[in-house]
């Protein structure tokens, strides 16, 4: 059974760049922040932008004051104008693909040419297209219009950005054969060519498919033409709450894609509620695996307990032989960490975990609890070993609270950085850095209260092996870490930038485990751990080529590779013994 995701599903670059520019707004430009318009055709984007108070005009008013954001379908001119006579700040979020064709009408409305639309009549952005036609326009959305009208001795022929590319073929060969003198232009965007080729293919492979995104969006309307085309059955739903799982029960291979307007965090939700449906399906060993691997995942201990295994893969690469403490230790601090950190800053979980939101609303005692009994337990643990393990595990663990909260006033910084977390990238380096101190460095001092070459070694190692995995789920999570303002690594570079470091980041780690043990300074235990940055390095490219999807299958062998480590270490020292 498999759920397959189209890899052009989600946000397109218009409308991330519109979402973005309204996310930006309140912070740069003059408050009140408006939209004229929807800004895109999503709800749950709408509600999201209503929630932070930014607010939709439908009508224009004679006098104002504010930002007003253009929506990324565009609109008139004169709408612009009217706007800015009446007091407006105007920000221009149509999108680049829109402009293109707008430039097109306008340019040859100067030229005396007629435009003909090829689009939805009522559509924003045919709408807006119109008014740059100088009154010289004409909107077809069939043949049959398109033979109604006057032969013209100049026109033009566009097509609406979202339109269906066969239906636009169709209107060439119309014009090629009874008016070869239009000027035809292409103005459908590649990345809705890309998406209706796409949803075309998957259809011809699966036995359902699910369009998510709202149902008043073209682009999505169209794919969910296309995917019904197929014969395949076929739901454009815009959340998981609409997904009928009694019609899908049968379906052994389901097709999942999105329009343009669609938020990742949705197409996530339901692509969780799909694999939670198959689970059921399954044999009842493969439905307890299931629920053991979320379970695990949820409560943080899976993660903990690879924080444990990577403690004592480090501690056998520095030949220190009283691990235990050390390890425990480790799993405890993450343990606690985690569950805190994730209780302080879960409104990023409610767009990029809704699960893990939820399951914290519900379980917020005992977590909480939880947490301080493991907190607890590894600063005693830590003060049995000394008062030099102590100080520096409290140390450690006081930044780790402190990250959610804000420490300093408001007057400072402008307000930017009031909480560790306002530090752009501070998430993903600190939890990178914690993580070797206590896996490589802490059970070092404790052992002989000095560093060496081969601690040095080893904490590069840790620390990069645990910012690898937290800064590919942040990558995961870019739409809700954006929303909510949490400036992230993955946000800085993008996406593809931040996944190439990534992969150069497991290759030098690959290249040091070898050369080190090689030169000895570490212990031969190197050789067999470079199986670990291999294991990462190729779910890594599974993702990005689309054969590993978003999940709890993806999470859980992306945290395997540090109980990996522990595997790989137990065989070495029964074998080396």
């Amino acid at each position: 059974m498999k759920i397959l995701l189209a890899k052009t599903a989600g946000f397109c670059m218009g409308v991330r760049r519109a979402v973005e520019m309204a996310l930006d707004a309140p912070n740069k430009h003059e408050n009140p922040i408006y939209t004229y318009g929807p800004l895109i055709h999503n709800p749950h984007v709408l509600n999201l932008l209503k929630e932070k108070g930014i607010s939709v005009i439908d009508d224009m008013p004679d006098h104002g004051s504010g930002t007003v954001l253009i929506r990324a379908h565009g609109v008139p001119p004169q709408a612009k104008e009217k706007l800015k006579k009446a007091g407006f700040t105007i920000i221009d979020a149509t999108c680049p693909r829109v402009i293109k064709v707008q430039t097109i009408i306008n340019k040859h409305a100067r030229q005396s040419y007629t435009s003909i639309i090829i689009g939805d009549k009522d559509h924003p952005e045919v709408r807006g297209l119109l008014g740059y036609s100088d009154g010289k326009g004409y909107v077809v959305d069939n043949i049959n219009d398109l033979d109604s009208l006057p032969a013209f001795e100049k026109a033009i022929i566009v097509a609406q950005t979202t339109q269906n590319i066969e239906f636009f073929e169709e209107i060439k060969k119309w014009a090629n054969k009874k008016f070869p003198h239009y000027k035809i232009f292409n103005t459908i965007c590649d990345s809705t060519s890309k998406r209706q080729a796409e949803v075309k293919r998957l259809s011809g492979s699966v036995d359902a498919v699910i369009v998510v995104g709202g149902h008043n969006s073209g682009n999505t309307q169209r794919l969910a033409e296309i995917a019904k085309e197929s014969g395949k059955p076929s739901y454009h739903i815009e959340s998981e709450n609409e997904l009928d799982l009694k019609a899908l029960a049968s379906a052994k291979n389901i097709g999942l894609t999105a329009g343009a307007s669609t938020p990742n965090w949705i197409t996530k939700r339901v692509y969780r509620s799909l694999e939670s449906l198959f689970f059921k399906k399954e044999q009842r060993w493969r439905k307890a695996f299931f629920s053991i691997q979320r379970s695990l995942l949820l409560t943080n201990i899976y993660v903990s307990l690879g924080a444990g295994c990577l403690c004592y893969a480090c501690t056998r690469l520095q030949a220190i032989e009283h691990h235990f403490p050390h390890v425990l230790i480790s799993i405890l601090y993450v343990l606690s960490m985690h569950i805190l950190n994730n209780m302080t800053g879960s409104k990023a979980d409610q767009y990029n975990d809704p699960e893990r939101a939820l399951f914290y609303r519900k379980h917020k005692v005992f977590l909480a609890a939880l947490a301080v009994i493991a907190g607890s337990a590894g600063l005693i643990a830590a003060y049995l070993m000394g008062i030099t393990s102590f100080l520096i595990l409290f140390l450690m663990s006081l930044l780790g609270l402190s990250y959610n909260i804000r420490l300093l006033p408001e007057s400072l910084f402008g307000g930017r950085y009031r909480r560790i977390r306002d530090i752009p990238g501070s998430k993903t380096v600190l939890i990178a850095a914690a993580w070797g101190i206590v896996t490589s460095i802490f059970p070092t001092l404790s052992a002989s209260e000095s560093i060496s070459v081969s601690t040095i070694i080893v904490f590069f190692l840790s620390a990069c092996m645990v910012f690898v995995r937290t800064a590919f789920f942040d990558t995961l999570d870019m739409q809700g870490d954006r929303i909510v303002g949490r400036a992230t690594i993955p946000i800085l570079l993008g996406e593809k930038r931040t996944m190439r470091l990534l992969k150069i980041m497991l290759t030098v780690i690959l290249a040091t485990l070898l050369l080190s043990s090689a030169f000895q300074f570490i212990s031969t235990l190197g050789f067999l751990l470079a199986l670990c940055p291999v294991f990462i390095f190729v779910i890594l490219s599974a993702y990005e080529r689309g054969y590993m999807l978003p999940g709890i299958r993806l999470e859980f062998l992306v945290e395997t590779h540090f109980v990996l480590a522990g595997i790989i270490t137990i065989i070495w020292s029964v074998v080396s013994q």
